[in-house]
């Protein structure tokens, strides 16, 4: 958490073992978000994205037990490969979430690229950590995508 205090606001920094542009496709193609995006044991039956800045996207997440849900928003800015922004909200929101903005700042590292997010403002503690645990697992997701070469 950073920023002035009363912020909730999620930090998380990842190393790829990709280049910055293999990376930014892995963040921004349909088939490849469907693939590594969400918590581990979800999957993402549905997705649409336009990635682009106004473009949307919506994704169908189903959890290993439970209901099907909805996520989406609006692009604010492609910047290939460097950086992705975009707004973030439940298609069911729970009575403390509130629509967030993620930054997705992607920089070279060696033969990698360290990804660094960040996304907030959120209401709760317990809604920071959920967010928290969830990128970690996408986080982890796609760095086995990557080095399984897809």
């Amino acid at each position: 958490m950073t920023g002035p205090p009363n912020r909730l606001v999620l930090e998380l920094r990842t190393l790829v073992q990709a280049p910055p542009e293999r990376v930014f496709d892995a963040l921004t193609d349909p088939g490849r978000v469907a693939r590594w995006g969400g918590p581990a044991g979800f999957t993402m039956p549905e997705i649409e994205l336009d990635a682009r800045p106004g473009g949307r996207y919506r994704f169908t997440m189903q959890p290993p037990e439970g209901a099907v849900f909805h996520l989406g928003g609006e692009f604010l800015a492609v910047e290939p490969p460097a950086r992705l922004a975009y707004t973030f909200r439940y298609g069911e929101p729970d009575p403390d979430d509130r629509e967030t903005v993620v930054t997705l700042t992607l920089a070279p590292r060696g033969e990698g690229t360290e990804v660094a997010l960040t996304q907030g403002d959120f209401a709760t503690e317990a809604r920071l950590a959920l967010h928290r645990e969830g990128w970690s697992d996408s986080f982890d997701r796609l760095r086995t995508l990557i080095d399984a070469g897809g």
